[in-house]
């Protein structure tokens, strides 16, 4: 997991071989004028979804897992928070892993929560489980997801 600003990015590029194209897409794009839902960017190797809602508050948010993308979270508008823990602790699955969706839920608490506030992104790996929108208000953001 990785938290840090967006003018902050490139010292991220190294970790994997679509991340600088993943943060020169989110800071040469005007993120506001796209869709709520999918935009692709590179098909199913890279695709962003845009999120409008309200935060569920930290009893609403559930941990969730992903094993073929990972999440770059950016928060646009608003102020995010982001349960975190690692998934190797996680021991409750709330379903079977759903294949076609890439997600698996867990009833298990996170063991930290993060502030992801506007300009700020998380990067979540498949060895992280997070519970993403646990604050109360609006928030807009950006995920854009990679595949592994």
């Amino acid at each position: 997991m990785v938290l840090d600003r967006l003018d902050r990015c490139e010292r991220y590029a190294p970790l994997h071989r679509a991340f600088s194209r993943a943060f020169r897409y989110l800071a040469e794009t005007d993120l506001d004028a796209l869709p709520a839902g999918r935009t692709d960017v590179d098909g199913d190797e890279m695709f962003v979804l845009v999120d409008r809602q309200d935060g569920r508050g930290r009893n609403g948010a559930r941990l969730e897992a992903h094993r073929r993308y990972i999440d770059i979270q950016l928060t646009i508008h608003g102020d995010e928070e982001i349960g975190w823990s690692p998934l190797a602790s996680c021991t409750s699955p709330a379903a079977a892993f759903d294949a076609a969706k890439d997600i698996i839920f867990f009833d298990d608490t996170p063991s930290c929560w993060l502030s992801v506030p506007r300009g700020a992104f998380a990067i979540f790996f498949p060895d992280d489980a997070h519970a993403p929108l646990a604050a109360p208000g609006a928030v807009t953001k950006a995920i854009v997801k990679i595949a592994v």
